[in-house]
């Protein structure tokens, strides 16, 4: 047995060495907190991207993402051309009271039709509201982040002589 009030004398020196030490406390609302690049804040809506192909919402695993569309056919550009039909996106919403930010819609889309958006200060007192509609998704394309440059990676140089392979002598050309 260990001898009484250990544990309250060593919780004592914990709180009077930090007691000690300076606030790290952030005063978010007046000073903007600094974010990594590409974080995850909205999800950003480039409407003339996508096609209604529903895969962001059929892949999303909490069946946050609602999408309405009809088709409509374009005339046929020549005798023997045929009519094209093409989906008309009428609506696409995100519920963010229910989106758990996997990021599994954006990788979804083969279109780049969504992007994320580092923008975190969407709260609103009304929970109906969060769910955005395609005018307010689009609306946070503004915000996102240019792509980052592709990485070239490293460059492959000619062989030539190392020390292993020590290239051509005299004695080699004689």
């Amino acid at each position: 047995m260990g001898v009484p009030g250990k544990g309250l004398v060593e919780g004592l020196k914990v709180t009077a060495r930090t007691l000690a030490r300076r606030s790290v406390t952030e005063q978010y609302p007046d000073v903007l907190p600094e974010l990594p690049p590409r974080s995850r804040g909205v999800i950003a809506l480039m409407e003339e991207n996508c096609t209604s192909c529903m895969l962001c919402a059929r892949e999303c695993p909490s069946w946050c993402i609602y999408i309405d569309s009809h088709t409509e056919t374009a005339p046929s550009v020549g005798e023997q051309a045929r009519e094209r039909s093409r989906n008309v996106l009428d609506r696409f919403a995100i519920d963010f009271s229910l989106c758990m930010y996997c990021g599994i819609c954006i990788e979804a889309c083969p279109f780049d039709a969504l992007f994320w958006s580092p923008e975190f200060e969407y709260a609103e007192t009304d929970l109906r509201n969060l769910t955005h509609e395609k005018d307010r998704l689009r609306d946070w394309m503004w915000t996102v982040p240019a792509p980052q440059p592709i990485d070239p990676g490293p460059t492959a140089e000619p062989p030539g002589p190392t020390a292993e392979t020590p290239g051509p002598t005299q004695e080699d050309e004689a």
